[in-house]
């Protein structure tokens, strides 16, 4: 298992995680493709999942003041119920603190609830729709090591 860390969009490997986005939201659940990509790609840190040489898994990080947003997390079918989503959650955790966040937030699709409540977010809004798919919005403080 390998993550790499992208800066933005000009890398050559950020079309690995539009592949996988693309299977997963627009093919899978449906979501327009004219959604799923936006303008905060470029300004985000992309961590992108390999498994035996393969990007199988996404999501990007946005830094907003002194909370990280973690958002576009997906996990190829292919790959999914071996461990790597709660390995990309806590390299996206770990990324966010070294980039100075002192808090996580995320927008959970409501069927990956028991996933990020087993991880230590806690829900914080009442159920909404995003792109027809029902969500909440989800926080984790984080925790500084040494402290």
């Amino acid at each position: 298992m390998e993550f790499i860390t992208i800066n933005g969009t000009s890398d050559d490997r950020y079309k690995h995680c539009l592949h996988i986005r693309t299977n997963v939201f627009v093919h899978e659940q449906g979501v327009e493709a004219a959604l799923e990509q936006d303008e905060y790609d470029q300004l985000a840190t992309h961590i992108v999942l390999y498994l035996d040489g393969e990007a199988v898994g996404t999501g990007r990080i946005r830094l907003l003041d002194t909370k990280a947003k973690i958002e576009r997390v997906c996990i190829l079918k292919s790959a999914r119920n071996k461990g790597v989503g709660k390995r990309l959650i806590q390299q996206m955790e770990s990324k966010a603190s070294d980039l100075g966040a002192s808090k996580l937030s995320l927008h959970s699709q409501e069927h990956a609830l028991p996933f990020y409540l087993n991880l230590g977010y806690s829900i914080v809004s009442e159920r909404f729709f995003d792109a027809g798919i029902p969500h909440f919005a989800m926080e984790k403080p984080i925790k500084k090591a040494n402290g």
